[in-house]
């Protein structure tokens, strides 16, 4: 008999790992990511957080912001953890759309630090082959996975609150340049302009796309620019990257609040 339970219960456990939805939270809710805790501290300190999921070693903050039933998770720096943090919300929560928060270098000529750029469409800038010839950017063709399209509704939207939260003058909209590199270099930032015509460099938000479009959920990804990719990057950005981070969870706020409930697509 004592086996018997045993058995039982540790099959309870394994059916409850192995689920992918947490069973007692069957609402609907908007998913926000970010790399790094500065990122998503102020939508935090905003939020009304029910619970704390731990999940893969990540903390899911599952409750209301702005009114709005959210899910905030610091995924991490980098495109395999992006990717894995975001599978991971898809797989155990209803998300409706995600929307990615966080800092960039800016790459265009425009664009100065603490702009703002709203992705249009993200690229895997360092995809593709290196060989003896060189490198050799990978297009996205058979299924690689090289451009994204952001959810024209959540571009609109992001557009909308970032104009009202910082002017017109220091929002942009354009393709947002992924790679696993922190880039610091002039020569790379012209790379960046002439071949994909980039405004922005990161380090996560194609992989996010990627992860989002085989789960068909819409997303956006939102940018402050933290430095200029340059030279003086790491500097700039260590003066930064707070004011840099807050402001983009400014503009998370205010989608929130233009935010909706006949705006968000149905699951």
């Amino acid at each position: 008999m004592r086996r018997i339970c045993s058995f039982l219960i540790m099959v309870t456990v394994l059916c409850m790992l192995a689920c992918p939805a947490f069973s007692e939270d069957s609402m609907q809710r908007i998913g926000i990511i970010s790399a790094m805790q500065s990122e998503v501290k102020l939508l935090l300190s905003e939020a009304e957080i029910d619970r704390v999921d731990q999940v893969g070693g990540l903390d899911f903050h599952v409750g209301t912001l702005r009114g709005k039933p959210v899910v905030i998770v610091k995924a991490g720096i980098g495109k395999v953890l992006a990717a894995a943090g975001t599978a991971t919300l898809l797989n155990r929560y209803d998300i409706s759309e995600v929307i990615f928060t966080g800092v960039a270098g800016g790459v265009g000529d425009e664009t100065k630090v603490l702009d703002i750029v709203v992705g249009t469409g993200l690229v895997q800038h360092d995809l593709g082959k290196l060989s003896n010839d060189g490198f050799e950017w990978f297009d996205g063709s058979d299924d690689i996975g090289g451009w994204f399209a952001c959810d024209k509704n959540l571009i609109a939207l992001a557009l909308e609150a970032a104009v009202d939260t910082v002017g017109e003058d220091h929002v942009f909209q354009g393709v947002i340049a992924t790679g696993d590199q922190f880039v610091a270099s002039e020569q790379y930032v012209k790379h960046l302009q002439s071949d994909f015509n980039a405004l922005a460099c990161e380090m996560e938000g194609a992989s996010v796309a990627a992860v989002c479009e085989q789960y068909g959920v819409p997303y956006v990804v939102l940018r402050t620019m933290s430095d200029k990719a340059d030279g003086l990057a790491v500097s700039t950005y260590g003066a930064m990257v707070d004011t840099a981070s807050d402001n983009s969870c400014r503009i998370v706020l205010k989608m929130l609040e233009l935010m909706r409930d006949e705006q968000r697509p149905a699951a």
